[in-house]
């Protein structure tokens, strides 16, 4: 357990003065260290919170949430604190629920701590359910680890953490990328239950979120972020010292564990067999996109999945399909090579093609895998033999 732990109450704010007043008051008995972050607010804002004794700061025009947070993460480190949390001022968590997280985050000091939103009250919106499944399946793409609540506001962070890579989203997306990269840099990523609340009345529910603007910024960082993790250059990781300090990794070492990683025969045969076998898919376009998600989902070595991939482009896969489909339908190889067979019968080769590879794909894939897992254990005999 750290004895240098002091966190930091945030709570970013955007025209949710009443809701607002309501959270503070309910933080205030049990925490003097609180800070909101006035993002531009025109319904007044920070100035309904005068009469508590509390630090704020106050943009003069709206920034977004992203940036209320890496403000706050700013004045933290400047003052002494070592982790802030991030509590919604809308009224929707729970100020009771902030000692279980303030637990964890005492026990793990350098993770990064998400209060996961308990949605099995029926009063929890469909956009709200939807948006977690959305995020949680293109976390598990881009890091391979499942996160349930990427969207859930109501955290802890290590403050350290903002220092040692960018972020570049200043809205609702950097909640996702803050989580991503935290993945990404060797901080690990926990969450604990915590309940929520969402007011029966539609009418009550007051969200800022810009269903096409934000969606839109959310679906680029997603676009960016799953073609990141697909290039197989390690990222900039960290670690503690022996005095429990956050200190980068040498690089080489970073590549070393890598590539002791990507040593394991079955791991290197799966993501030979995985390539080779959407690579020889007759889906264009659709088959890159499976491939990316399943490397991404089971955490492939993305370098021996693309590599193996390109092993089935055109002519030879591709011909092996179609007379596999050929021979499916009438019985023999296709051996005559014409105007009519490929020209006005186009049709009828694309469905070969389509067909044969439904055989052709998975028998492929268990050569290639079966290949690949022969040779990487000779590798590993050999490289255990020399050491």
């Amino acid at each position: 357990m750290s004895n240098n732990f002091k966190p930091l109450i945030v709570i970013p704010l955007y025209n949710h003065a009443a809701a607002a007043r309501e959270v503070v008051g309910a933080l205030f008995p049990d925490y003097k260290d609180i800070l909101v972050v006035d993002d531009g607010s025109t319904d007044g804002g920070i100035d309904i919170l005068k009469d508590f004794s509390i630090n704020t700061i106050r943009f003069d025009k709206n920034k977004g949430k992203g940036a209320a947070i890496l403000s706050a993460a700013y004045y933290a480190k400047a003052n002494g604190f070592t982790h802030i949390v991030t509590i919604d001022a809308d009224g929707q968590h729970f100020p009771s629920d902030i000692p279980k997280l303030l637990e964890y985050s005492r026990e793990h000091p350098h993770s990064v701590v998400i209060g996961r939103r308990k949605f099995e009250n029926p009063g929890v919106p469909a956009v709200s359910k939807f948006g977690r499944k959305f995020s949680g399946f293109w976390a598990k793409v881009q890091t391979g680890q499942t996160i349930i609540d990427m969207q859930s506001g109501f955290r802890v962070y290590p403050v350290g953490i903002f220092e040692k890579y960018k972020i570049f989203s200043r809205r609702f997306a950097f909640e996702v990328e803050v989580v991503i990269k935290a993945l990404w840099a060797g901080f690990p990523v926990e969450e604990v239950d915590v309940d929520v609340y969402y007011p029966e009345n539609r009418k009550e529910r007051v969200s800022h979120f810009k269903l096409v603007r934000d969606n839109f910024r959310i679906g680029v960082l997603n676009t960016y972020l799953t073609v990141r993790s697909m290039i197989p250059v390690p990222h900039r990781k960290f670690a503690r010292n022996e005095k429990g300090d956050i200190v980068s990794l040498n690089p080489f070492k970073v590549l070393a564990e890598q590539l002791k990683r990507d040593d394991n025969p079955f791991l290197l045969a799966f993501s030979a067999a995985w390539g080779s076998f959407w690579g020889s898919l007759a889906l264009p376009g659709v088959r890159t996109f499976i491939l990316m998600v399943g490397v991404g989902w089971f955490n492939l070595n993305r370098a021996v999945a693309f590599s193996v991939d390109k092993l089935a482009m055109p002519p030879f896969i591709p011909f092996v399909c179609i007379e596999t489909g050929y021979f499916l339908r009438h019985g023999r190889f296709l051996t005559e090579v014409s105007w009519q067979i490929l020209g006005v019968q186009f049709l009828q080769r694309v469905w070969e093609w389509v067909l044969g590879s439904l055989i052709v794909a998975p028998v492929f894939a268990l050569l290639v895998g079966s290949i690949v897992y022969v040779v990487g254990k000779i590798m590993r005999a050999g490289a255990r033999k020399l050491l």
